[in-house]
C-alpha cells in the first residue's frame, strides 16, 4: 500500500507559474478559477474546451468547471474560440493569451511603480538631509496608495521645506488639507494660492500726520 501511494506522489508534478501565484488577486479571480487556470497551463496554451477534463484532474464536476470557464471568459482572462480541428471539424479551443497580457501589464506597472518609489525616496532623503526610516518609507507608500500623485507629494515636500518643517507629519497634514479642498495637481495648488491672495485685504496706508498742526 505504501508503495502505491509513493508511486502516486511521484507522478509528474503540476507546474504553478510564480507570477500567476503572486498576482492572481490583482486579476480579480477566485481560488477555484486559479486552479482551473493552472490546470489549463499545464495542458498547454491551447486546449480543447472540455469541462469534463477537470473531473479527472481535480475532481470538479463538469457543470461547475463550465461555469468557471465562462466566468473567466467574461473577465477577459481566457478566450474560447471555434476552430477547425486536425480532422476539419469545428471544435472549441481555450486560449490564454489574454491572461498572459494581463500578467505582463501587471509586471510592467509594478516595475514602473518601483522606479517611481525609488526616485521619490531619494528626493526625500536629499531634501531632508538624512536617510528616511522604514516607517517613513511605508508612510510615503501609503500616500501613493491613497491616490496622491508623485507630483503632489513632491509639492507637499517642497512646501514643508519652505516652512522649515522637515518631517513627514507636517507633509501628511498638507496632503490632507489639499485632499479636502480637491487639490490634485501642481496647477490646482497654484490656483489655490492665487485665490488666497485675492482674499487678503491690502493694508491701509499710514500717513505721517502732524497732530500739533491740527487747527
Amino acid at each position: 500500500m505504501n508503495e502505491v501511494v509513493t508511486n502516486i506522489l511521484k507522478e509528474q508534478p503540476i507546474i504553478i507559474p510564480k507570477v500567476l501565484l503572486k498576482y492572481y488577486t490583482k486579476l480579480n479571480i477566485t481560488e477555484e478559477e486559479l486552479i482551473i487556470l493552472i490546470c489549463i497551463i499545464n495542458k498547454g496554451d491551447k486546449i480543447v474546451y472540455d469541462p469534463g477534463l477537470f473531473t479527472e484532474e481535480i475532481g470538479m464536476k463538469p457543470y461547475k468547471a463550465m461555469q468557471i470557464l465562462n466566468d473567466l471568459s467574461e473577465k477577459a482572462i481566457l478566450e474560447i474560440k471555434v476552430e477547425n480541428n486536425p480532422s476539419g471539424k469545428k471544435e472549441e479551443y481555450i486560449y490564454l493569451d489574454l491572461l498572459y497580457n494581463k500578467l505582463f501589464n501587471i509586471i510592467i506597472d509594478k516595475n514602473h511603480e518601483a522606479t517611481i518609489n525609488t526616485d521619490l525616496f531619494t528626493l526625500f532623503e536629499t531634501e531632508l538631509g538624512r536617510t528616511i526610516s522604514p516607517m517613513e518609507v511605508e508612510i510615503i507608500k501609503e500616500w501613493l496608495h491613497d491616490g496622491n500623485s508623485e507630483e503632489l507629494i513632491k509639492e507637499a515636500l517642497k512646501e514643508a521645506i519652505y516652512n522649515n518643517a522637515r518631517n513627514l507629519k507636517y507633509i501628511d497634514r498638507i496632503l490632507f488639507n489639499w485632499r479636502t479642498k480637491g487639490i490634485k495637481t501642481k496647477k490646482d495648488i497654484l490656483e489655490e494660492k492665487k485665490n488666497y491672495r485675492k482674499t487678503i485685504k491690502p493694508k491701509e496706508p499710514i500717513y505721517d500726520y502732524n497732530w500739533l498742526e491740527d487747527e
